[in-house]
């Protein structure tokens, strides 16, 4: 050891999103970050006063679902955004996080099946999500999408 103290480390974290859309679209990086499926971006601003977007999401259980929640709601807090509220987290059923313009619903498969909001919001646009056109998310030290990543200064 060479009795020097180690380099000082910073927590890499997302850029703050500009607008609703960027903010939308932190959230399904985030979501597909942790595995989601089936990620659908309704615009609804014109249909209705308290959102422009909805972001719905699966995954294959509710361990999955919760895990899902929790990652997005702690990249959007670390990109700076603030949670409204949330509801259904820890159930893993049907969690729904409001970021005010942006609300996102998380759902366990079957839960999304029954309830069904896309034929609910059917007259909302839907946007296409491309992986491509995503935020990049900081890489964990185990190699996968987080936003703990310790980056040498």
């Amino acid at each position: 050891m060479s009795g020097q103290s180690p380099t000082p480390r910073k927590r890499a974290r997302p850029a703050k999103p500009r607008n609703p859309l960027e903010l939308a679209k932190l959230a399904a990086a985030a979501a597909l970050a942790k595995k989601a499926q089936d990620l659908l971006l309704l615009e609804v601003g014109s249909l209705t006063g308290y959102a422009d977007y909805f972001l719905l999401a699966s995954g294959r259980s509710t361990r999955q679902a919760t895990a899902i929640a929790e990652h997005v709601q702690q990249v959007l807090k670390k990109s700076g955004v603030r949670v409204l509220g949330a509801d259904g987290v820890k159930e893993g059923r049907w969690a729904l996080i409001d970021f005010g313009d942006v609300v996102v619903h998380i759902f366990h498969q079957p839960v999304r099946e029954f309830y069904d909001l896309e034929s609910l919001w059917a007259d909302a646009p839907r946007l296409a999500l491309d992986e491509a056109d995503l935020p990049t998310l900081p890489q964990t030290a185990s190699g996968g999408a987080g936003v703990f990543t310790e980056d040498e200064e």
